[in-house]
This record gives structure tokens, sequence and C-alpha cells, in this order.
């Protein structure tokens, strides 16, 4: 029974504290991820606002290479008349 006594005595003094220790340091981790995911979603939430042009200027870039590509076609087949 005396050795019951002191395991529970050693449980306390020893063992309790050090799990103690170790989930407070886990808990202050997740804190820190917790306010860094925070700071990720109001980016996030701030560049969306910013992107709302994208679509528009993706259509306006076809577009111009659409012309571009018309012109490089009708240059080609003139230098391919006057080197063939």
């Amino acid at each position: 029974m005396v050795l019951w006594w002191i395991g529970a005595v050693i449980l306390l003094v020893v063992v309790l504290p050090v799990v103690i220790y170790l989930l407070n340091r886990v808990l202050a981790a997740t804190e820190r991820i917790r306010g860094a995911t925070d700071d990720i979603l109001a980016g996030g939430v701030a560049l969306v606002g910013k992107l709302e042009g994208v679509p528009d200027g993706l259509a306006e870039t076809d577009k111009t290479i659409e012309e571009v590509k018309v012109g490089a076609v009708r240059y080609a087949g003139s230098v391919a008349k006057l080197l063939g």
C-alpha cells in the first residue's frame, strides 16, 4: 500500500506538471496557427476583391492575341512568297 501512495505522489509531483507543460506548449502553438490562418483568410478576402476585373482582362487579351495571330500569319505568308 505504501508503494501505491509513493507512485501516486510521484505521478502528482513529476508526471502531471510535465504533461501540463507539454499541453500548454501545444495549445500555444495552436493559437499561433489560428492567428496565422485568420491573417491568411483576411488576405484572401481582400485579394478576391481585387480580382473582379480579371475575366474582362483575359477576354481582352484573347482578342488581342487573335488580332496579332492574323497579322503574323499574313506576314509569314508574304515572307514565304519572297523567299520562295
